[in-house]
């Protein structure tokens, strides 16, 4: 009987799970790729669904010949043996036992059933989500996240609407606003709260980084070859429509992040994609009492967690883009694999990588900065009526009542008193929102379990005779 290899389980198959996967196969362990999608990729690199039968899904991508390099090494390890793609999988809870550390996941779409895998290590990929704000109309159909409309394009080749506003801030505005022109979409505008000038602030990092200043060119050569305006300095004040979004109210801002008075304007719209950021995804880490770093994960050179046992990479350490999440991927499975085959992990053998990850996280760091230096008053727009979570329905009036009459100080008590937070998406959605209304410091909640569970499986998980079947790994 051959000598049984140690088990890595990598949760996520975006870049960062790919890399990792890709990394650890090569030395020596035996992978468990774990994702909820049907297909690898994860948000970056989403393929459309293959009944769509897209015959150039490469139109819809950056840096494609990447993703066919890592699609190629997952095919590769697969067909060895030396890794488990597991698709569909939607991972809500890691918990260690005997020694182990077990995963738990939902399977396919109904999501009532739960297998367990248990590995030697957890490397964390998990990715990140939207920072979604409230607004006047923000619950109108046709108003969609940017990332949502990307995931739209990419994974369902179809558009939210054919005219269409693009609008927030941050890098991801300028690819939306591009692949949706690209598309065939009427993109009105790009509408920027940010300007200029706050970005010179950073100038000295960037230029660090020449080919993320490319990037960022090329994507604003083709948006103004597209004939898409950029309005920079404007804030989307309210959506409009009856049944559906028809038409945005925007105004300039002035350096205060107020509404420049007489500055307010309608265009008519049928889609509105609206971004603020993302934030990294550590619930799986929470559960697992892993140390944050701000709105991440602590990592340390090696992209291992204090937690021992269980590394993390990409956006859940820290929000810097597909080739950041690459490097960290990297560097993380080589140091997992170096480890549970005991050996001592050698940095040398992953120097370009390191060097890559410093720079780009320097450079996000410093973009990250320009973005938050230029104020925007929104939470004075927000009006009372306006519905701060969607799920609960809690209106923003409520919220304010709970802070100004009962007390409420901190986003728990606010949750408490009015169920902000308590629907489907248990505050992963509506908690920038609510902290902003609530003027309460943005400490999203440690949870157990990162995702809605059925009641019949975690009581299947406390008794022996139901326990859900268990996906282990070959030890071959």
């Amino acid at each position: 009987m051959s000598e049984r290899r140690p088990v890595l389980a990598v949760i996520g198959a975006g870049p960062a799970g790919l890399a990792a996967a890709l990394a650890a196969a090569a030395r020596g362990v035996r992978v468990v790729l774990i994702d909820s999608a049907v297909e690898a990729g994860g948000q970056f690199y989403r393929q459309p669904a293959r009944g769509l039968g897209a015959r150039r899904p490469e139109a819809l991508h950056h840096q494609w010949r990447t993703w066919e390099r890592l699609r190629a090494g997952l095919d590769a390890h697969v067909a060895a043996g030396r890794v488990t793609h597991l698709n569909d999988r939607h991972v809500w809870c890691v918990e260690r036992e005997s020694g182990s550390l077990v995963v738990h996941a939902l399977l396919g779409p109904q999501q009532s059933e739960s297998v367990a895998v248990r590995a030697d290590a957890v490397l964390l990929a998990t990715g990140g989500y939207e920072k979604v704000l409230p607004f006047p109309g923000w619950t109108l159909p046709g108003v969609v996240t940017a990332g949502g409309a990307q995931a739209l394009l990419k994974g369902g080749l179809s558009l939210p609407g054919r005219t269409a506003v693009v609008a927030g801030t941050g890098p991801l505005l300028l690819p939306v606003a591009t692949a949706l022109a690209a598309a065939g979409a009427r993109v009105v505008a790009l509408v920027e709260s940010a300007g200029p000038k706050g970005l010179t602030r950073g100038a000295r990092a960037f230029a660090a980084v020449p080919a993320k200043l490319a990037e960022g060119a090329a994507l604003a050569a083709r948006l103004a070859f597209l004939r898409v305006p950029v309005i920079a300095r404007h804030v989307v004040l309210e959506a409009h429509g009856a049944d559906r979004l028809e038409s945005v109210t925007v105004a300039a801002l002035d350096a205060d992040g107020r509404p420049v008075p007489g500055s307010r304007r309608r265009l008519s719209c049928d889609a509105l994609a609206v971004g603020h950021g993302l934030l990294p995804h550590r619930d799986l880490a929470d559960g697992l009492g892993c140390r944050p770093d701000g709105p991440g994960v602590w990592v340390d050179a090696e992209q291992r967690t204090d937690v021992p046992g269980v590394w993390a990479a990409g956006e859940s350490t820290g929000v810097g883009g597909a080739t950041l999440s690459l490097a960290e991927g990297h560097i993380a499975g080589r140091s997992a694999a170096a480890r549970l085959t005991g050996r001592v992990p050698d940095p040398d053998g992953w120097a370009p990588a390191a060097r890559t990850r410093d720079r780009l996280r320097t450079f996000f760091a410093a973009l990250d900065a320009a973005y938050a230096a230029q104020p925007v008053r929104w939470t004075e727009q927000v009006t009372d009526e306006t519905l701060v979570c969607r799920c609960e329905e809690v209106s923003a009036g409520a919220v304010r009542e709970a802070v100004d009459a009962l007390g409420a100080g901190d986003l728990r008590t606010v949750k408490l008193l009015t169920r902000a937070g308590m629907g489907w998406c248990q505050g992963r959605v509506c908690e920038p929102g609510v902290a902003g209304v609530a003027g309460c410091p943005l400490t999203p909640a440690r949870r157990l379990l990162a995702r809605p569970v059925p009641l019949g499986v975690l009581a299947a998980q406390a008794d022996p005779s139901l326990e859900p079947p268990v996906e282990p790994p070959a030890n071959t």
